[in-house]
């Protein structure tokens, strides 16, 4: 067995604000998005992912890989958001044994609606309160660890533009 590598006392300090913000962020991005849209941020980001693909269509597997979700929780969700008109279900026309997901017009302007509020709490909470150094850093801190985490980059966050 080998001897684990324990946290410096400054290591470990920068970890417990890295898991409290990966803990606190969800949820302050959810607030608002819940309060004047009535979406969670991950109906949000569903939303958003379908808005951003080619004919606002995705198969529900890359739908799940683009959203970090299992195929299970990305169903319940795309049931609901169907249900209020966002989103329809289709049998993919390549494959019939495969779904697609795609935006509806509401959908679409739910988006357009939603999406402010989103960039508004993503601003206020992150980026207005960092320098542009400070940007620079952290994009170049979030790269360093998304190759680890996602080396695939099937969340599409890495060199995106």
């Amino acid at each position: 067995m080998t001897e684990a590598r324990w946290l410096t006392k400054s290591e470990l300090k920068t970890w417990l604000k890295l898991e409290a913000m990966a803990e606190l962020l969800p949820g302050a991005l959810d607030s608002p998005l819940q309060r004047t849209q009535d979406l969670t941020h991950f109906d949000y980001i569903v939303l958003a992912q379908l808005s951003e693909a080619d004919g606002r269509s995705l198969r529900m597997s890359a739908l799940a890989d683009r959203t970090n979700a299992t195929l299970p929780r990305l169903s319940h969700v795309v049931k609901r958001l169907e249900c209020r008109g966002y989103v329809k279900r289709i049998p993919d026309p390549c494959d019939g044994r495969a779904t697609q997901a795609v935006l509806t017009e509401d959908g679409w302007q739910k988006v357009l609606v939603a999406a402010p509020v989103h960039v508004g709490s993503v601003r206020d909470l992150v980026i207005d309160r960092l320098t542009a150094e400070q940007l620079a850093q952290l994009d170049a801190i979030a790269s360093a660890i998304l190759a680890g985490l996602d080396p695939t980059n099937r969340l599409r966050a890495q060199d995106s533009e």
